[in-house]
Formats: structure tokens, C-alpha cells, sequence
């Protein structure tokens, strides 16, 4: 097939950006999105010219860092209906002729550093102000020593899936971070060993998100929307009530 793509170039984080027009013909629809992009630059290399800097690591759709916003969706359309990272998007999806726009996450708490690459770390600061269990458990203990029940595991499980890719803030139009916080303190608050920090990991972690510049959340659901491992909402929930059941915001 042969595609025409906006893409957005910038050399770096205080450079003004803009969009550029590029061919590319005989591409094959089973591609990937991103071998896509590899040939792309393979073509701007042979001519001598800069190559469209992206992020991507595993390709499996396990990392989260492959994040794209395709024709105005975090990580694109599979065509489906369904949601995927931008790694696992073939290029099937799309049609002979068409044009895809392809630009960064859009948040002032991603900073672009150049081309489609955004600074992501302040979803780790968010990690690092509580994401974690720090109470010392001992050797791995054997499976049944510990009830749990069915319901906490899989909804512990089903949070555990966030791979922190940022979708969730690409589609915000307020770039909340609330479904990323949310799955995080869910993932732990659902377990026994998570309860001695809940209340004080829950705050420190939103507190994290408000300093870091993340807007607040206002229940439209885009996150949700765009989620590729289909993080439900209800976290967002478990989340404002884990809040507000800790001492003090300060």
C-alpha cells in the first residue's frame, strides 16, 4: 500500500515544532506500526536526512513505551474496536492512500525531548513517592499461607495489567493521571501485605501526580477509552476513597 504521513518533528524540548509530509510506497499491511516507521527511516537515512526519533523497547506490548497519538487516538485504531498498544497496530488497519497524522503524548507533564519521544518519568516519580511494599515480607511464602479472596485477586490482577504507557493522559483532555495512580494503589491496596501503607501510599502518590502537573479528573472515561490493557475506571474510585480516608493531604 502507499501511505502519506503527517508526522510531527522537533529538535528538541525548547524548539518549536511542526508537522512533515512523507511518501511511503510499497508498504506491506503486515507490517507493524512501527517496522513502518523503521523503514521510513531507513528511506531518510539513504538520503541524508534526519530520522523521526520514536521510543519503543519490547514490541510486545508489555513496556508502554511505544506510545503514539495516530489520526488523533492514543496508540491509533486497530480497526476492530478494540484497544492495543502502538507496537502491536499493523499497518492492516489501514488503507491504500490514506493519510495518518502521527504525533507525541500532548501533556505538559510529558515535555517532548524530540520528534514523537516524551519524558514519561513523572509517572515513575509517581511510583517512587508510594508504588511499592516496603515492609519486610521475607522469603516468597507458600501460596495458601495468605487467604486471599477470589475477588481482591482479580481485581488486584486486573490492575496489575497497567503497563504505564501513558494512553490514559494522551486522551485526558484535563492529562489526569488519575486511571495510572489509581491502578498502582489498587494493584497494592487489594493484597494483605498493602494494607500497613494504604492510606499513606494513596496520598503520597496523588500528591506526586498534582505536583508533577497532571490535571485533575472529571469522569469523561477517555482514559478508559484508550486504555490498551482495559484499566476500568473504578480504580479512579478506590483511589479518591483511599484518599480520603488518610489523615491529611499535607
Amino acid at each position: 500500500m502507499n501511505i502519506t504521513l503527517k508526522i510531527w518533528r522537533q529538535r528538541g524540548p525548547l524548539e518549536e515544532g511542526h508537522a512533515e509530509t512523507y511518501q511511503l510506497d510499497n508498504v506491506s499491511e503486515d507490517s507493524s506500526f512501527l517496522e513502518m516507521l523503521d523503514i521510513l527511516n531507513e528511506e531518510l537515512n539513504e538520503r541524508g536526512e534526519e530520522p523521526i526519533a520514536f521510543d519503543s523497547d519490547c514490541r510486545e506490548g508489555i513496556c508502554g513505551q511505544c506510545g503514539l497519538v495516530i489520526n488523533g487516538k492514543p496508540h491509533g485504531n486497530d480497526g476492530t474496536g478494540g484497544n492495543t498498544t502502538t507496537c502491536q497496530l499493523h499497518m492492516r488497519s489501514f488503507h491504500d492512500g490514506d493519510t495518518i497524522t502521527i504525533e507525541p503524548w500532548r501533556a505538559s507533564a510529558f515535555p517532548v525531548i524530540k520528534d514523537l519521544v516524551v519524558d514519561r518519568s513523572a509517572l515513575d516519580r509517581i511510583i517512587q513517592a508510594g508504588g511499592f511494599i516496603s515492609a519486610n515480607t521475607g522469603a516468597a511464602p507458600e501460596a495458601h499461607a495468605v487467604p486471599v479472596q477470589k475477588s481482591k485477586a482479580d481485581r488486584a490482577f486486573e490492575a496489575a495489567a497497567c503497563i504505564g504507557c501513558g494512553a490514559c493522559v494522551a486522551a485526558c483532555p484535563n492529562a489526569a493521571a488519575m486511571l495510572f495512580t489509581g491502578a498502582k494503589v489498587t494493584h497494592l491496596g487489594e493484597l494483605p501485605q498493602g494494607q500497613p501503607e494504604r492510606w499513606q501510599r494513596a496520598l503520597a502518590m496523588i500528591n506526586t501526580h498534582d505536583a508533577e502537573g497532571f490535571g485533575g479528573c472529571t469522569n469523561i472515561g477517555a482514559c478508559a477509552a484508550a486504555c490498551p490493557k482495559d484499566i476500568p475506571m473504578d480504580v479512579i474510585s478506590t483511589l479518591n476513597a483511599d484518599v480520603r480516608k488518610a489523615p491529611s493531604r499535607v
